[in-house]
């Protein structure tokens, strides 16, 4: 069986009776002055509690870069945004636990050097223009300096999407391929609403360079003017035939910029897993079943869409908010999602929205009016959200549903 098929079946490997959510969390560390923590000071911090954890250290080109406990791993992006992912679990209460015990940790040790968490969007600094993300400094990692590299020609943003964003996401289970499909449609569906609701600015009338008249969804207009060749919705998602099949295709097909392999980083361009196996650089007959799986892994990564599909959907359109907020977003996608009754209604009340090109344009309706868009069926992205808001609480157990409240100002500075 070739890569194209092993990535088809690793997508169906999934398929699971769970409804387990996982959480992520991007957090910038700074200074008083907002200026973000430096990568060797911050990577011997994590070498020294990972050990004190008794965690298996995670290296990258040498340095440590995240450890990984049961509960959850640790890692740092491009600007050591440092991210926190939490183990799939079905509540929130056991996601708040992990997350507050690691919290707690940190918030001490930061403490203790002058640092803090902020969960923004974009670093403040950044959004209210006191610095350009060119005064920032990458992660020595080959990766990102390849990267970095790739989107200079790529598009507009790729300095403010890997030096100054920062995201929450959040994992959703699939018991098939039936499933997987009327998921992620639905989710794609709602993606702008969910942006909004999850918008987290510093200032309310930021705007990025060039959008003057776009004050919302900064992050998401960054992924979005990135690279058209591995951002935005996923390609072919609403073709009639789409499913792991197309799905597979789609990761085949997607530029890799760089190539992880054995330990080694090259940089490959716009080339693709299809490519590198025509010509040679992967060998097909030669991949052992660890290493061919770490292959399929990195090649899932190097797509930067709203939404990935891996053994889960992961849901990419929120930035990154404090743990209550997260929780708020996490019960919301749990109700909407994971009863049957409301994923059929959604489906069925959004079914008339039959394209990726009418889900972009409720976005940048969004990105210049905010909750007061008008979008879908002549109701507003506000009106949108309390539905959303509502059609989770009506299923949600109590300890889910209370936090709710921390979504329904949506849209508000935090």
């Amino acid at each position: 069986m070739g890569i194209r098929d092993e990535i088809r079946e690793y997508i169906r490997s999934g398929e699971s009776e769970a409804m387990d959510l996982g959480l992520e969390i991007e957090h910038f560390i700074v200074d008083d002055a907002g200026v973000q923590i430096g990568f060797h000071e911050i990577s011997d911090l994590i070498l020294k509690i990972g050990n004190d954890l008794g965690a298996k250290i995670v290296y990258m080109d040498g340095y440590p870069v995240g450890y990984v406990t049961d509960e959850y791993s640790t890692s740092l992006e491009p600007a050591c945004q440092f991210e926190i992912s939490i183990n799939p679990y079905p509540d929130t209460a056991t996601i708040r636990q992990v997350y507050d015990k690691f919290y707690t940790l940190w918030e001490k040790i930061f403490e203790e050097r002058g640092y803090k968490f902020v969960t923004k969007g974009n670093l403040p600094l950044v959004e209210t223009g006191k610095i350009t993300p060119d005064e920032i400094a990458l992660s020595p990692k080959k990766r990102y300096k390849y990267m970095d590299r790739y989107f200079q020609e790529s598009g507009k943003y790729g300095r403010y999407m890997m030096r100054a964003s920062g995201s929450a996401q959040v994992s959703i289970d699939y018991k098939d391929e039936k499933d997987m499909v009327t998921k992620l449609r639905v989710l794609e569906k709602i993606a702008p609403i969910l942006s909004i609701i999850m918008e987290n600015k510093t200032c309310k009338i930021s705007t990025l360079p060039e959008h003057p008249d776009k004050k919302h969804l900064l992050r998401i207009q960054e992924w979005d003017d990135l690279d058209p060749a591995r951002t935005g919705f996923v390609p072919g998602s609403f073709d009639d035939d789409f499913g792991y099949d197309k799905m597979a295709d789609v990761i085949y097909t997607t530029p890799l910029i760089l190539l992880t392999d054995e330990g080694k980083t090259t940089y490959v361009a716009s080339k693709t897993a299809k490519d590198l196996i025509k010509d040679g650089t992967v060998r097909e007959d030669l991949l052992e079943a660890e290493r061919k799986k770490n292959l399929i892994e990195h090649f899932m990564s190097m797509g930067f869409f709203h939404f990935r599909v891996k053994k889960y959907i992961e849901v990419r359109v929120a930035d990154s908010v404090p743990i209550d907020k997260a929780l708020g977003y996490v019960a919301l996608l749990k109700g909407l999602v994971y009863s049957e009754e409301n994923l059929r209604a959604l489906d069925k009340t959004l079914a008339n929205i039959t394209s990726i090109d009418e889900i972009q344009r409720a976005v940048e309706d969004i990105e210049k009016d905010g909750l007061e868009a008008v979008i879908y069926e002549g109701k507003t992205a506000g009106e949108w959200a309390g539905f959303l808001i509502d059609t989770a609480a009506n299923v949600l157990p109590e300890e889910d549903k209370r936090y709710l409240d921390n979504v329904r100002i949506a849209g508000s500075v935090v």
